[in-house]
């Protein structure tokens, strides 16, 4: 976008009389009388306090004793500019290139009218006059390319600058933008395939090619890349990226494994990037259970992430495949690390109670009531495991004991009232059952 820089003209009191003469030698600016100067640098004075129209006025008196002093006009336009006055600033700055087309601060004045105006148009026609000045506006040139939506010219000039000075961030963002639409992605293959030759130690147009590849479904093309890179750069970890999809398709698991953990291991690959292979490779190990060993393995590249809890979000994904044994294993990863996280506590024991081991269940359950003596649900899950092993007098006293803790959590003291009542129906005390049973039902009616 339009760089800031260009218009710090508009800030310092006495910065246009020291580098707007500067570009002029100051003995061949006549000052025609002592009123000329008077008027001149009250003009000064009064932008400087930010009273415009006092400015101008003065301003005015000075035209009047040297009406071809481009310096004048330029000091106009900036005192419209700072009032907002955009056509009366645009006419004197366009007055003032005329005067004298050689100072560019008089072209900027009328690029930032343009720019401010959201003229993009005509913003265009002035920075190719100020391109001349500084080729470094070329890149205002490919924003008002974008805000004109002339993709076209905008792709043409982001390859010549990143050819000519290296990539920046904002025109890599501008490309991203450009070759989402699938009729620029042609010419830009054909530039790319261009630029490798040239340069194939450049990593970075590999990456874009394959991107581009990719995201038009041609694979095999992208794959074609992805050697290539890997033989010209073989330490390139991004050769890695399109390796490991490549060998995954093609059910060629040691390879895929290989390729992962080279990603996995570097720092230039986004950790997007990163979980999106991660799951990719959960999805693999599903179907090919043999590398579950190869899965835990790679879940340890995430411990320190604090974004996503990678080893608990695979516990869950086993979960809702309702694969028991593998949900508890990436529970009880997670947990080694985050042993205070009470939600995967109970995913935990809930994971014991759908795979029927209540004896594992009693053990967990009372290390997390342990750890959370307030915790009614860990008293839940106890309870649950003593009954279903019969051990009826323990389940009775551990779930009245959880009871104590219940505070509005409905559900919890429902599933409590109903394992109190096979408690007391274990201990043949038929009449506690029922008392425990009907308040349960009631409960139950409640919440609906």
């Amino acid at each position: 976008m339009k760089k800031s820089i260009f218009l710090a003209f508009f800030l310092g009191m006495f910065f246009v009389p020291t580098s707007f003469w500067a570009q002029t030698e100051p003995e061949d600016i006549a000052i025609d009388s002592d009123a000329f100067q008077d008027h001149f640098y009250e003009a000064l004075k009064q932008k400087g306090i930010e009273n415009y129209d006092k400015a101008i006025e003065s301003l005015e008196k000075c035209i009047a004793i040297q009406p071809n002093n481009a310096t004048l006009f330029f000091e106009l336009g900036k005192n419209y500019y700072s009032q907002k006055k955009y056509k009366d600033a645009y006419d004197n700055f366009e007055k003032a290139t005329q005067i004298d087309s050689k100072n560019r601060w008089s072209w900027v004045g009328m690029y930032d009218v343009c720019y401010d105006t959201r003229d993009y148009n005509q913003a265009i026609i002035i920075v190719q006059k100020l391109i001349e000045f500084k080729e470094e506006y070329k890149d205002d040139l490919t924003s008002l390319y974008m805000n004109t939506q002339q993709y076209d010219k905008a792709l043409t000039l982001i390859n010549e600058l990143n050819d000519k000075f290296g990539k920046s961030e904002q025109r890599d963002i501008y490309k991203s933008q450009i070759l989402q639409d699938a009729k620029y992605q042609g010419p830009e293959k054909n530039n790319l395939l261009e630029q490798i030759k040239k340069n194939p130690k450049e990593e970075s147009n590999y990456i874009e090619l394959i991107s581009i590849y990719s995201k038009s479904n041609q694979e095999e093309k992208a794959l074609e890349i992805a050697k290539q890179l890997e033989k010209e750069i073989p330490t390139s970890d991004w050769a890695q990226v399109s390796l490991f999809k490549f060998h995954l398709n093609n059910n060629d698991g040691d390879k895929a494994v290989v390729s992962m953990n080279k990603v996995f291991a570097s720092d230039k690959i986004d950790k997007k990037i990163k979980h999106r292979i991660l799951n990719e490779f959960l999805i693999f190990t599903q179907k090919n259970p043999n590398y579950s060993n190869e899965l835990s393995k790679a879940i340890s590249y995430f411990e320190n992430d604090k974004e996503v809890k990678v080893a608990k979000e695979i516990g869950k994904f086993y979960v809702n495949k309702k694969d028991w044994p593998n949900a508890i294993k990436f529970f009880e990863m997670h947990l080694k690390s985050n042993s205070d996280d009470v939600e995967t506590g109970l995913l935990l024991m809930q994971c014991y109670v759908e795979k029927a081991d209540f004896t594992t269940l009693i053990s967990k359950s009372e290390e997390w009531i342990q750890l959370f003596p307030t915790q009614p649900q860990f008293y839940y899950y106890q309870g649950l495991g003593f009954n279903q092993n019969k051990e009826y007098k323990k389940a009775k006293d551990i779930l009245e004991m959880g009871m104590d803790y219940l505070v509005d959590d409905v559900a919890t003291e429902i599933n409590m009232n109903i394992q109190l009542g096979e408690a007391y129906h274990g201990l043949g005390d038929e009449k506690k059952k029922e008392i425990y049973f009907t308040k349960a039902n009631e409960l139950l009616k409640k919440k609906r």
